[in-house]
């Protein structure tokens, strides 16, 4: 596959293994989402290496120092629904002031294209670095849409995570949107006719959820 330069692939040992454990089909729903969480928690922590940050003053038992710190109310997660909610947990576990989002795709079962049916964003998201989460980077169709959705309320700094991803749909999301910066633990080899990803893990949400 072509080389982007707004995408990379967060390749971990603590990530392969944990991936290996939500690839399983018979891992439970309860150990499927704890794990989805732990690699959500694991790929934010690269993914916002360049997080905005302040100074401020603090005082240690012995003196007074300046320390960095994020900057207050400069991070918004967007899950997109459902699958996404898996990961905002794992994000918020390191960063636990991030004000959170939603957006509601669903993917026509006989075209594959994203259909929207809800979209609640924070206040002034359009001042802060959006991640917009959803555990599998399929077609694209879903994250392309997102993305847009954002920008259309005045959103800049966009980036995306997805824990598995198709060629197919980084192609479409990188060429889409070269302005997004793009994380994914994997790439996998491809689509199969149904829109899903080979070898991948299965419907990520039925998974989370236990719909299925």
């Amino acid at each position: 596959m072509k080389e982007y330069s707004n995408v990379q692939i967060l390749d971990h040992p603590l990530i392969r293994h944990k991936l290996a454990i939500i690839r399983k089909k018979d891992t439970d729903t309860k150990q499927f989402r704890e794990v989805i969480k732990e690699i959500a928690m694991l790929m934010a922590y690269e993914s916002f290496k360049d997080v905005p940050t302040q100074e401020i003053v603090v005082e240690t038992p012995l003196e007074t120092t300046t320390q960095t710190v994020v900057k207050e109310n400069s991070i918004a997660i967007v899950p997109i629904l459902r699958a996404g909610l898996g990961m905002v947990d794992g994000i918020l576990s390191l960063f636990p002031a991030a004000k959170v989002g939603h957006i509601g795709l669903y993917r026509d079962e006989e075209t594959l294209e994203p259909q929207e049916y809800y979209c609640k964003l924070p206040t002034n998201i359009e001042e802060k670095v959006v991640m917009v989460v959803d555990p599998m980077l399929a077609t694209g169709g879903s994250a392309v849409d997102a993305v847009k959705m954002l920008k259309k309320r005045g959103c800049k700094n966009i980036k995306f995570m997805a824990i598995i991803a198709a060629p197919e749909g980084v192609k479409k999301l990188a060429e889409a949107h070269p302005d997004v910066k793009i994380y994914v633990s994997t790439l996998d080899r491809c689509l199969n006719e149904h829109g899903y990803i080979l070898p991948g893990l299965g419907d990520a949400g039925d998974r989370i959820f236990g719909t299925k």
